[in-house]
């Protein structure tokens, strides 16, 4: 059970390492204009909803990284709320704005990971003794 819940902690890290970069090149394209990777601003999102999808994003990368590499107490609540304002987020872009036929099943996936990786930080031993909880 140890080494699942390390290479779950390991996955959920990179997760957000990726979260935390693609965030950030969204932010720059949103900011310059300019495509750094390849484009990812959705047309069908208004300004406003774009520019916080990306604050999200990027806030929600790189608190995690932060708090785990520091051990900071409070990263399994903060992260909790960050992901209840993607979860939020989220659902206003997928039933206000989006056109993907997929779009609800890829909903219903970013809640599944959102609640899994919550739990894992609240529940897991490994968590609790890093978070000193």
């Amino acid at each position: 059970m140890k080494t699942i819940s390390l290479a779950f902690s390991y996955l959920i890290l990179t997760v957000h390492f990726a979260l935390g970069i693609w965030g950030l090149l969204g932010f720059i394209e949103y900011l310059t204009g300019h495509v750094l990777i390849v484009s990812l601003q959705n047309p069908n999102f208004p300004s406003g909803t774009q520019f916080l999808h990306w604050v999200l994003a990027t806030t929600a990368g790189f608190t995690f990284l932060i708090g785990y590499l520091e051990k900071w107490k409070h990263t399994p609540y903060v992260m909790a709320i960050l992901y209840c304002c993607l979860s939020t987020l989220c659902f206003i872009e997928t039933f206000d704005f989006m056109t993907k036929e997929s779009r609800y099943i890829l909903y219903a996936i970013e809640l599944v990971e959102y609640i899994a990786i919550t739990l894992y930080l609240f529940k897991s031993k490994r968590m609790r003794n890093h978070f000193n909880m």
